[in-house]
């Protein structure tokens, strides 16, 4: 087995899915198995099925009949639970965050700490990887990325600095990346800011975006009426389209009225917003920025 991290917010999360001994729950990012065997431990003849899109989780899969274990995409889980007839089921779980385990290979392109290839592909199998993107993309393109994706306030002069570059010299590693762009990093922030960067690119490499909406389209066609959605983000943006849909099934969060005036609404929301406590950010510095939302379907 692979070491992985400690699982984020999982007391909060096993509290939130309300795992029922019988229920059939999914897991749509199976990663180290953290959060996945403490639903295992509250199931007696229930089933859970797990996906992954990286084939490094497979080494953690334990081997356990409730198990059902997929390594793809979550996007395509409504596909996998109808195939086996698992529909619908009581609780959907995501933890849209990067591993350690992912961070900590050099090779895998995810942290600049580690001079790597920029590859960033959680499935090393798909087409695109980091340097197909610093390489190829014009430079409005990389600007969006950079800005949406990162949040970084001088996108424009990151860009232009990136195609100057890359026009004596094609950027292959993480080191070459990060020589280029510190410079533009805020007094005493270098760290952060090359973070925001690299998490813009690891976002656009493996389309994370899409994939979260495609995920929370498929929950309302998945889950029993009563049956739970917890997600943890990290970013911004993740956290605002899972905030918005659970209010209003859309991701402008816009609530929609019927002829009489009454929301159209598919989710309540469990609690308000979870955070991990002082206590758990100490024990587990990854944790520091996730958001944990918990929504019941009505």
């Amino acid at each position: 087995m692979i070491h992985y991290h400690e699982p984020v917010l999982l007391d909060k999360v096993i509290e939130g899915l309300n795992i029922k001994h019988n229920g059939i729950y999914v897991d749509a990012t199976f990663g180290g198995g953290g959060h996945a065997g403490a639903i295992l431990k509250r199931l007696e003849n229930g089933k859970l099925v797990a996906f992954d899109q990286d084939e490094d989780t497979m080494a953690n899969v334990p081997d356990d009949e409730r198990l059902l274990f997929f390594n793809q995409n979550f996007r395509f889980i409504k596909n996998f639970l109808q195939l086996y007839k698992l529909l619908p089921v009581d609780g959907l779980f995501a933890d849209l965050g990067v591993s350690s385990h992912q961070f900590d290979l050099q090779e895998r392109g995810f942290a600049a700490r580690f001079s790597g290839p920029l590859d960033m592909r959680m499935n090393r199998s798909a087409a695109t990887t980091a340097a197909d993107i610093i390489n190829n993309y014009d430079e409005q393109k990389l600007i969006n990325v950079l800005r949406f994706y990162g949040e970084l306030k001088n996108a424009g002069s990151i860009a232009k600095t990136i195609v100057k570059e890359r026009k004596s010299k094609k950027i292959e590693n993480t080191g070459d990346l990060t020589r280029i762009i510190e410079h533009f990093a805020p007094g005493g922030r270098k760290n952060k800011f090359l973070a925001q960067a690299f998490q813009a690119l690891r976002i656009e490499v493996n389309d994370e975006i899409n994939a979260l909406k495609a995920l929370l389209e498929q929950s309302v066609e998945i889950l029993n009426a009563g049956g739970r959605l917890a997600i943890i983000s990290y970013h911004s943006l993740e956290d605002r389209l899972v905030k918005n849909f659970i209010k209003s099934g859309n991701f402008e969060g816009i609530v929609e009225k019927d002829f009489y005036g009454n929301k159209l609404v598919t989710f309540k929301m469990i609690k308000k917003l979870i955070v991990p406590t002082e206590e758990e950010i100490k024990r587990n510095n990854r944790a520091r920025s996730a958001k944990l939302r918990v929504a019941e379907k009505i």
